[in-house]
């Protein structure tokens, strides 16, 4: 079995993944775009939207490591899209149009059931009402011998972190401050539930810090 692991986990020097008021037009929260900048000037986001250019060095270098040998994702709601509580039709299929970037199976959290929904390019959305335990348990499944990441938001990670079920997570820690938002790390003590800060790569735009999970 692959490891449970978080890449290029985009975090201000605050701790805030995401700012406050995330809607269609603020997909991180109202103030926060420059937490993902370094991402977004990469060589390898550019090719993902099909265009050209983007810088190449340590951050394309992560970007690029943090899509690889991955057989599954989980995500929160907010990071699969903005509407909140019962969904009013299924005609929301995420950010990133009919193709969109994981080509595996992705499993959903969320308190709303709805029917899966099966993407071009082998992603299929799967949308799970049952905690965060069956979500990995599925994910599990069909991953294989590959990993599983869990991609976001805040709250998802952190509930994971808390739980002590993720085995790394590298965070891109970007130049800035938010104030206020979701923060990855409240009411979390890393120290006690077995985690510690490895290695830490500074790239051009952003700090990349691997955490990992001590060995039982």
């Amino acid at each position: 079995m692959g490891k449970v692991r978080v890449s290029a986990f985009s975090v201000s020097l605050d701790g805030f993944a995401a700012g406050p008021g995330q809607d269609l037009q603020h997909p991180f929260g109202v103030g926060a775009d420059e937490v993902p900048a370094w991402l977004r000037k990469t060589q390898m986001f550019h090719k993902m939207i099909g265009q050209p250019g983007g810088a190449t060095g340590i951050d394309n270098d992560i970007a690029q490591s943090s899509m690889e040998n991955i057989g599954a994702w989980i995500m929160g709601r907010n990071m699969f899209g903005p509407i909140r509580g019962p969904w009013p039709d299924h005609s929301w299929k995420g950010w990133w149009g009919p193709n969109p970037p994981y080509h595996v199976p992705v499993f959903v959290l969320t308190h709303h059931a709805r029917p899966s929904i099966e993407m071009e390019g082998g992603t299929v959305f799967h949308f799970v009402t049952d905690g965060i335990e069956a979500a990995l348990a599925r994910a599990k499944d069909v991953a294989g011998a590959k990993d599983i990441r869990i991609g976001g938001g805040a709250s998802v990670v952190r509930q994971y972190l808390q739980a002590g079920l993720i085995d790394e997570a590298r965070l891109a820690v970007s130049p800035v401050f938010i104030g206020a938002g979701e923060n990855l790390f409240a009411g979390l003590n890393l120290p006690d539930l077995g985690y510690a800060a490895v290695e830490s790569i500074a790239g051009a735009n952003a700090t990349h810090v691997t955490v990992r999970r001590r060995s039982p």
